[in-house]
């Protein structure tokens, strides 16, 4: 298993993009040796051009991005998955590594609040993930 973060949601076109963005490039910052990755269960076609100007605003890149399937390899390698509004597979759904941020707005309603709320959870993350001893086992 990797050090790597999944973040998940349904269509690989917001919410995700948004957080595996912010947290590339918090843990850079941090100069922590982890890497992230996005995925959708159902993925769009693109990334929403909104997102990528939002995050563009903000001095980040995300327009290299294409939404993709979550696969099984990813679900199994990942140390820890985030699911932001996600219907998992059986076989992750109640794994102790999934994370669940479901209270996040929606971002087809009110995209900078979501980016706000995801970018405040990453900070914790990243804030528990450079706090701890052991990395990525550090509380969930």
């Amino acid at each position: 298993m990797s050090d790597t973060v999944l973040f998940l949601c349904p269509h690989n076109a917001a919410k995700s993009v948004i957080a595996v963005t912010y947290f590339r490039h918090l843990v850079a910052q941090a100069g922590l040796d982890l890497t992230a990755d996005s995925a959708g269960t159902d993925p769009d076609a693109a990334v929403w051009p909104s997102v990528i100007e939002l995050l563009h605003d903000d001095g980040l890149q995300a327009d290299q991005r294409i939404p993709r399937h979550v696969t099984p390899e990813d679900l199994a390698g990942a140390r820890r998955i985030i699911s932001m509004g996600c219907d998992l597979p059986a076989t992750a759904a109640h794994s102790s590594n999934v994370e669940h941020w479901d209270d996040l707005p929606l971002a087809s309603q009110d995209l900078p609040a979501a980016r706000d709320a995801i970018r405040a959870k990453v900070e914790t993350l990243v804030a528990q993930l450079r706090s701890s001893t052991g990395g990525m086992d550090a509380g969930g």
